[in-house]
């Protein structure tokens, strides 16, 4: 039989179909599994059981990062000043050399911040394959798996280079044929659908000024005949908008629903500059939207009309991005502008604490298709929970506990499990040293910032 680990005495905030929420409450697990939550404290039924005392905490389920570029860890604090295009038209040719020591050693330090944050599952959208790179995706992968998250790793892919009018340089390109036998390749080895998952793969070309028309009707093919999920960026910015109207003759949005990209298996990053119609088009598809507020901000490409798409019924999660437009990489803060940008536009209603947590848990959930398994803390479910401390000097006394955790300063973690194993406690990481991951990164950033000469 399992152990039982019994957390008792904490405020317990579900997510469950009725949003369910104790003052004082306890969560029992068994092995990789929530038993039962309960509101009260724990009262002994006899058995072995670790007790761990919530009390002054905050039990939520673990957070749920939808869009993120892990390898950009390495190449933080570029750019800091540029627009989305020019930002990644200086960083392109340093993201040229990258190769699987850097990913896997930027990969396991951003994984660890992620942690750290209480997020529990990442999601990765990896597209930069240089040619001699390695295997940069199963990089990320081991990385993942050793400081202990769920991890949804997306391939990534780009094959419309500067020569044929795209963004990216040549170099970093691929070729369909290649794009569509790696991805392929990547679900064979490292896709798991079963309830338990550690792992799971989804496809993910880049966006629609980096791929080819072709390239995105096929991976909508191949996604669907594997039974994964599409994901990629759409309606980030202005510029975005008017590429693909004078490329396409279509918005954005019209364009990707021509090629069969709407649907509850496909969530798009960013979204914001989607109009009326737009966010129609996503809810009557159930397609989803990963809000990524703070990266939006750093390169000043708008607000995502948030409340907006959850009253049209749109699926909505949060994402960090990638470090190097969000250097914080804290998905808890980004629940906190979430409902800070929201409001700024839309009045104090505009998004409510509640909403922006439920985005961070179950809405993320949802994007990724693992609601079923995640994202509440409901019997059944995978024991993916944070511990929240709120009885230090700045959350101490505070009328509503989910606001201190939404909108005052991130509070320490007492423990973060992720399929019942402890990844985080006392506010470091369980299963990895992190001077280690603050070594490798820098080692990374280094080696990218000054590159061995070739031959």
């Amino acid at each position: 039989m399992s152990e039982l680990t019994v957390i008792d005495g904490a405020t317990v905030v579900t997510m469950d179909p009725d949003r369910t929420e104790h003052s004082v409450g306890h969560v029992v697990v068994e092995g990789s599994r929530i038993r039962s939550v309960s509101a009260g404290r724990y009262a002994p039924t006899g058995e072995d059981v670790a007790l761990i005392d919530g009390t002054g905490c905050v039990l939520t389920p673990g957070l749920v990062n939808t869009h993120h570029h892990l390898y950009q860890w390495a190449t933080r604090g570029y750019a800091v000043d540029a627009t989305l295009f020019e930002w990644l038209t200086a960083l392109y040719p340093v993201w040229g050399a990258i190769d699987e020591r850097v990913v896997g050693q930027a990969a396991a330090a951003g994984v660890g911040r992620l942690a750290l944050s209480g997020c529990t599952t990442v999601m990765d959208h990896h597209y930069v394959f240089p040619r001699n790179g390695g295997d940069v995706l199963g990089a990320e992968i081991a990385a993942a798996g050793d400081v202990g998250v769920r991890f949804f790793a997306t391939r990534g892919s780009m094959d419309l280079g500067r020569s044929d009018g795209g963004l990216p340089p040549d170099h970093v390109v691929e070729s369909i044929d290649q794009i569509l036998g790696a991805t392929a390749a990547a679900i064979d080895a490292h896709h798991d659908a079963s309830p338990d998952a550690m792992v799971r793969v989804g496809v993910a070309p880049c966006s629609p000024f980096s791929v080819t028309t072709d390239l995105l009707r096929e991976a909508a093919r191949l996604a669907r005949d594997r039974g994964v999920r599409l994901h990629t960026h759409l309606a980030e910015t202005l510029d975005e908008d008017d590429f693909c109207r004078e490329r396409f003759g279509q918005a954005p949005i019209d364009y990707m629903e021509s090629l069969g990209w709407l649907g509850p298996d496909v969530w798009f990053a960013h979204g914001i500059h989607f109009d009326d119609n737009a966010i129609g088009t996503l809810a009557r598809t159930g397609t989803g939207v990963a809000h990524c507020p703070s990266s939006n901000a750093r390169l000043g490409a708008g607000v995502c009309r948030t409340r907006d798409l959850l009253d049209a019924g749109a699926p909505v999660g949060l994402g960090v991005d990638g470090a190097a437009s969000n250097e914080a990489t804290s998905l808890l803060e980004e629940a906190r502008h979430a409902v800070l940008f929201a409001r700024a536009l839309g009045g104090p209603t505009a998004l409510g604490v509640r909403q922006a947590l439920e985005a961070a848990t179950l809405g993320g959930a949802r994007l990724l298709g693992w609601a079923d398994q995640i994202g509440s803390v409901e019997a059944g479910k995978q024991a993916d929970l944070c511990v929240w401390r709120m009885d230090t000097l700045v959350h101490a006394g505070i009328a509503d506990p989910v606001a201190g955790l939404v909108l005052g300063a991130p509070p320490p973690l007492d423990l973060v499990l992720v399929a019942g194993r402890a990844v985080v406690r006392d506010n470091h990481l369980v299963r990895v040293e992190e001077s280690a991951l603050a070594r490798g990164a820098a080692e990374a950033s280094e080696r990218l910032r000054h590159p061995a000469p070739v031959g």
